[in-house]
């Protein structure tokens, strides 16, 4: 085991080919973040909460967050959970498809 889990991560495009299926899909910004305007198939589960996250163990979980740093912590406590995860690179700074709630 190394000091440096890598964790897989794709850009917001490929999220959005995968959209077409049922994915386990994470928002971990703020809830008041994600009232702002999220992925229709995304789940708030804030950073600070992500280890009481009890998802399919079998399935991958993509993630993410505003920029991609939150994520990128959130993915490492998952992989530690044991679970198969996918950072998304860039977050929604980087998503430029509709979103659901906001403004």
């Amino acid at each position: 085991m190394s000091l440096f889990q890598t964790v897989k991560s794709i850009s917001t495009a490929e999220l959005k080919e995968k959209l077409n299926g049922s994915i386990q899909l994470l928002d971990v910004r703020t809830p008041a973040e994600y009232r702002g305007g999220h992925i229709r198939q995304a789940k708030n589960i804030p950073l600070q909460r992500i280890l009481s996250f009890k998802g399919k163990q079998e399935a991958p979980v993509y993630v993410i967050c505003q920029s991609g740093m939150r994520s990128k912590q959130a993915t490492k406590e998952l992989k530690k959970m044991g679970y198969d995860v996918i950072n998304v690179r860039g977050g929604m700074n980087q998503w430029f498809e509709p979103t659901v709630g906001g403004k």
